[in-house]
């Protein structure tokens, strides 16, 4: 059997640690690589991912000065040259760079918090420091927001993805942070033309994260900045449908009249056809599916999936099927193969019955029914 991949072994790991080493070597006086890169190593096993960063900070700590001011300037010391200005996107940096987010939040948070954020602006433009900020902005609020406002300018798109990315209000594995929508929103509509798709994606993502608590207030942030005219055109309809995701899964209508689906359109679903109506779990559901519309409509099409849960409780999951349009007078058939995973890690299946049911622009056609075996 093949060994399962892991992750925190990918990243950090005796070459990575090695090439963190020698960085520290080249700036800190009396710093022993071998003995550093030795014991970093010999605690990853017990760890997790974000535990062994937390982990080589503590390694490193023994070597740097106790006073947080000295520390900061230890840390700078020992950064590596900026990452690549001239690339716009998927240039995320190495990991083990996080370190200076790490000693600044333990170190700087509660007595130095200027000094901290000095160290979090240059420590980001070679990697991310967006869960790090998340502290400052709990703990300092005014102080961090009013270096945002000035970093939404900043000539580095990395410091200005931290605006966004940091600010986020669901971002991955981070702290919540407290920062409502009208404190956020003025920093994202001062963003949203920028020229980097690395900047313009936080934006949407953040986005998308407001559009789960208020919805409205998302659809006409994007028709605000569609009047601005401060974007290109096809980057802002880029923004505006990754920003609607959810809200299209959702069926709300200003987001599917927004991107030119009209919630009402006159499509008809004129059939619905599982290829059959038992499926073990492994297999695959299989359906076909006829639209008709009296004229030509744009349409976003989706499938729901009604889960049985534990205890007799179901469901549903919504998955993309086509963004296609119904010519008119002539039908439109779409098949679809969603293959029910028995392994999957994340999501267990229970026997039983289970529904398809079909979505356009938002709004519910018809379902059919399978049976589940396992």
């Amino acid at each position: 059997m093949a060994e399962s991949f892991s992750l925190a072994d990918h990243i950090f790991n005796a070459q990575s640690i090695a090439d963190l080493a020698h960085e520290y070597a080249a700036a800190l006086p009396g710093f022993d690589p071998a003995a550093f890169q030795s014991t970093v190593l010999a605690g990853f096993e017990e760890r997790g991912f974000l535990e062994r960063l937390e982990w080589i900070a503590d390694c490193l700590t023994p070597y740097l000065a106790d006073d947080f001011p000295r520390m900061a300037d230890q840390l700078e010391a020992t950064m590596v040259p900026e990452l690549d200005p001239t690339r716009t996107d998927d240039d995320f940096g190495r990991f083990i760079h996080a370190v200076p987010g790490v000693l600044a939040v333990r170190h700087g948070l509660a007595a130095h918090p200027d000094r901290a954020l000095d160290l979090l602006y240059r420590a980001t433009k070679r990697f991310s420091m967006e869960f790090y900020i998340r502290p400052f902005l709990n703990h300092w609020p005014e102080q961090t927001y009013a270096r945002l406002q000035l970093w939404v300018r900043d000539d580095n798109y990395h410091v200005r993805r931290l605006v966004s990315e940091g600010t986020r209000p669901k971002l991955p594995w981070a702290k919540k942070v407290t920062l409502p929508p009208e404190k956020t929103l003025p920093l994202l509509t001062a963003l949203h033309g920028d020229t980097t798709r690395y900047v313009t994606r936080s934006v949407a993502n953040h986005l998308n994260d407001i559009a789960k608590t208020a919805p409205d207030l998302v659809v006409k942030t994007l028709s605000d900045w569609r009047d601005t005219d401060q974007q290109d055109p096809k980057e802002l309809g880029w923004m505006t449908r990754h920003a609607l995701r959810t809200l299209v899964k959702q069926g709300h209508g200003g987001a599917l009249a927004l991107l030119g689906y009209a919630p009402d359109a006159p499509v008809r679903l004129r059939s619905l056809q599982l290829k059959s109506a038992t499926v073990a779990a492994g297999k695959a559901v299989e359906f076909d599916l006829t639209l008709t519309a009296e004229k030509r409509c744009p349409v976003i099409v989706d499938y729901q999936i009604v889960f049985q849960r534990h205890g007799g409780k179901t469901s549903a999951k919504v998955f993309k099927l086509k963004q296609t349009v119904v010519p008119a007078d002539k039908p439109l058939l779409l098949s679809k193969r969603h293959v029910l995973k028995a392994d999957a890690t994340t999501f267990r299946l229970y026997p039983g019955a289970h529904e398809v049911i079909v979505q356009v622009n938002g709004k519910e056609m018809g379902r059919a029914s399978f049976a589940l075996t396992v």
